[in-house]
Order: structure tokens, then C-alpha cells, then sequence
């Protein structure tokens, strides 16, 4: 059935609930192992939109009670330069969490740089070893933005075990990882939030509107304004905007929100939807990489 105004998810108040919980494990994690959890953002060049991500991530690091570091590289950077930074990381058991500030300037290899990042600092979960953990259902680390996901659709009663979930993006930080999640046994918030029948599309999808109104929930990450509307949604459906557009009229996610919202049952804003959820998973990973690091220096 169709609604005349969808309800909104809203990640912002899902988000502060789970730092909430995080700054608790974080505080019971220090008193018992005396390690301050670090995470360590690398940002190269000026870009003000990677700024105040970093901003973001930085002040939920205090709210949480982690410990943070900023590392500034010039724009003109060499790739030796940020491949020694990244080491020196590496080898400094004082930082447990390293974060790479995507995009990097013109010239620079993404992919080398992630993947000369200790998987077990890997807080991302960009490194193919985390990516091949994920794949066979044995994490270590989720990846930030579709671990997002999924906590907010459980954090509101959204069941996914049986349904058809249609993503639409096919990214290596969205689609790719949305879809291994969704399909595994199990989640970190039980077989609820898993369990799902799920289908991605992209650029080469034929019929796609055909194929997106089949969905009992369906996830935009393709990275186009407002490209889902109504006539592409099932009435009542939940719809997840992964989306972050910036227009003449400011944010807007890969969702016409408007529109949508009267025939979805449920819909996540752009802002104020998956992004708070982004920068917390961040957190409580870097709490993981700590408990893992802590633990492994014990036994050795």
C-alpha cells in the first residue's frame, strides 16, 4: 500500500545512540587494557568536502573517546612520500586505525596506497584480505558505510531475512560490500538484518525501473542527484539513500526525497540519514582494531 508521507530514518539520532554505546565499550576497553584506541586520518591536498569529513571523524573520536591524529600532505605529495607515511603508521603500535581521506589528488594510486595499509589497521575494510573476510562471511572489520545500513534498518524494525533488497551502484566502498552483508548467514546485529535475496544493479542494467520496483527495500548508491523517483519505487517500500550530491541548492542524495517519500514506507533524508552512520562504524572499528592489536601484543 502506498503512503501518503513516508517515515523518515533517522540516522543522525541511530548514530549518537551508537556512539553512546561505543564511548561505554571504549571506556570499560581502556580501564581493563590501558590502551587509548587511535585512529590515524591521512588527508592529502585541500579539498573541502575530505576537510570536513575529517572534521566529522575527529569530533565523533572524542565524543566516543578515542584518541585522533591529522596527517597533512601537500596536493603535490609524491606517492613515496605517502607510502612512508603509511608505514611509519604501520610500524606505531600507539595508532591502531588507519583512515586514507578519498579521493587523492590526480597522479596518486589509490589502490597501491590501500593496499600497503596493515589489514589489521585496515579500519576502512579496503584491503583485499578484509574484502576476502567479508566475502566468506568471517569479518574483521565491516565496511563503514554499509555496516550504516544495515544498523539503521535494524535500529527501526526493518526486517531483511527473506526480503529482496535491490542495491543500485556497484562501488567497491558501497554496492560490492552492500551485497556481501546482506546476502551472509548472520550480522553483528543477528540473522535479522541478513539473510537477504538481493540484486545489484548499474550503468549497464537494462529495464532498471522494472527491476528497482520489485524491491521490498531498495539502496541508492549510484552517486546521481535524485535519480530514484516514485515511478522507480514499489509502494511501500523502504528506501536507503547512500547518495551525498552537492547542487545549487545544496545536499541532496541520489534520491528525489519529495517524490519518493509518498509512496515508500520508510526513507532515510540526505543529510542527516547513512552519513552519521559512516563515521560512527569507523569508530566502532577502530575500537575493534585496538582489541585486536591489544590482544595479539599479549600473546606474543
Amino acid at each position: 500500500m502506498s503512503t501518503d508521507t513516508a517515515k523518515i530514518m533517522d540516522g543522525k539520532a541511530i548514530a549518537l545512540k551508537i556512539q553512546t554505546e561505543l564511548a561505554d565499550e571504549t571506556s570499560r576497553f581502556i580501564q581493563k587494557t590501558g590502551v587509548t584506541p587511535c585512529l590515524a586520518a591521512v588527508l592529502v591536498g585541500v579539498d573541502a568536502a575530505s576537510e570536513v569529513y575529517v572534521r566529522n571523524k575527529q569530533r565523533a573520536c572524542k565524543r566516543v573517546g578515542l584518541s585522533s591524529q591529522l596527517h597533512k600532505l601537500s596536493a603535490d605529495a609524491s606517492q613515496q612520500s605517502l607510502l612512508d607515511l603509511i608505514t611509519e603508521l604501520n610500524n606505531d603500535s600507539q595508532v591502531h586505525g588507519i583512515l586514507v581521506q578519498l579521493p587523492l589528488p590526480a597522479g596518486l594510486d589509490s589502490t597501491q596506497i590501500l593496499d600497503s595499509i596493515n589489514p589489521q589497521k585496515d579500519v576502512d575494510a579496503f584491503h583485499p584480505e578484509n574484502v576476502g573476510l567479508i566475502s566468506q562471511g568471517r569479518p574483521r572489520f565491516l565496511p563503514c558505510t554499509p555496516h550504516g545500513v544495515q544498523q539503521i534498518l535494524d535500529r527501526c524494525g526493518i526486517e531483511l531475512s527473506g526480503k529482496h533488497v535491490v542495491i543500485v551502484g556497484r562501488s567497491e566502498i558501497v554496492g560490492k560490500p552492500m551485497a556481501m552483508l546482506l546476502i551472509n548467514r548472520d550480522s553483528t546485529r543477528g540473522p535479522q538484518a541478513a539473510n537477504a535475496t538481493v540484486t545489484i544493479c548499474h550503468s549497464r542494467t537494462t529495464n532498471l525501473a522494472a527491476i528497482t520496483r520489485t524491491a521490498d527495500v531498495l539502496i541508492a548508491a549510484i552517486g546521481k542527484a535524485n535519480f530514484i523517483t516514485a515511478d522507480m519505487v514499489q509502494p511501500g517500500a523502504v528506501v536507503v539513500d547512500v547518495g551525498i550530491n552537492r547542487t545549487a541548492e545544496g545536499l541532496v542524495g541520489d534520491v528525489n526525497f519529495d517524490d519518493v517519500s509518498t509512496v515508500a514506507q520508510h526513507i532515510t533524508p540526505v543529510p542527516g540519514g547513512v552519513g552519521p552512520l559512516t563515521v560512527t562504524m569507523l569508530m566502532h572499528n577502530t575500537l575493534t582494531a585496538a582489541r585486536i592489536q591489544t590482544s595479539n601484543a599479549a600473546v606474543e
